[in-house]
């Protein structure tokens, strides 16, 4: 059985709550991602902030990124799967709820572990099921 833990990339930094977009932009570009979770007190799972957020939420409005706060934008409450979960699940999950990143925690203290995104799908598993996987996240 092929595991979350086994194809996410581990090393997922969180950007706090207090941070500013512009140093969460900066923290994706050192780490060449697009997305990195929001944590609050005691590494709390917040949300999930994209460079496409900082861009339609912050900056197309006027904004300026280096005053507007990450847990500004976090909304909702964001989906997880544990390492152990199975991989089937974890892509249900993310087909169900149409998110193309999803962090994942480890059990039983629910810390953050890595992180599952669209490249560590098509890495990980058979090429047909990543075009069903890409042709339901790209539906909508």
């Amino acid at each position: 059985m092929t595991t979350a833990g086994d194809i996410m990339h581990t090393g997922a930094e969180c950007v706090v709550e207090q941070q500013t977009l512009a140093d969460a932009a900066r923290i994706m570009k050192e780490r060449g991602v697009g997305a990195l979770p929001i944590c609050g007190e005691n590494q709390k799972l917040l949300g999930i902030l994209t460079d496409r957020d900082i861009v339609l939420k912050c900056v197309a409005e006027g904004r300026d990124p280096s005053t507007v706060l990450a847990g500004e934008l976090a909304q909702g409450r964001p989906m997880v799967v544990e390492a152990d979960e199975d991989v089937e699940q974890v892509l249900q999950v993310m087909e169900q709820h149409l998110v193309r990143r999803l962090p994942v925690i480890n059990h039983p203290d629910h810390k953050l572990v890595g992180m599952i995104s669209e490249a560590d799908i098509a890495r990980g598993l058979p090429q047909e099921r990543v075009a069903e996987f890409v042709t339901t996240i790209c539906a909508e």
